[in-house]
């Protein structure tokens, strides 16, 4: 992964947009990472991402309904 670091940036410097997001005076320094976002793999859940290469999770859905489900039933 690349990235880029700058250090000690104006709050001033930075585009209005970002400026409106901080909660810092104009003359505070601040630190820009810049980072490539990986591409979303379409149809994955993002929640199970991590998970993505198990073969038992490939139903999201009917894993996580399995993990809800009660241990035993009532009588």
């Amino acid at each position: 992964m690349n990235a880029i670091l700058i250090e000690h940036v104006k709050v001033s410097d930075l585009p209005e947009s970002w400026r409106a997001r901080l909660a810092a005076a104009r003359d505070a320094q601040v630190t820009v990472r810049i980072e490539e976002e990986s591409p979303a793999t379409e149809g994955a859940s993002a929640a199970f991402g991590m998970w993505r290469d198990r073969d038992d999770l490939v139903d999201v859905a009917d894993t996580v309904r399995r993990l809800r489900a009660p241990r035993f039933e009532r009588e």
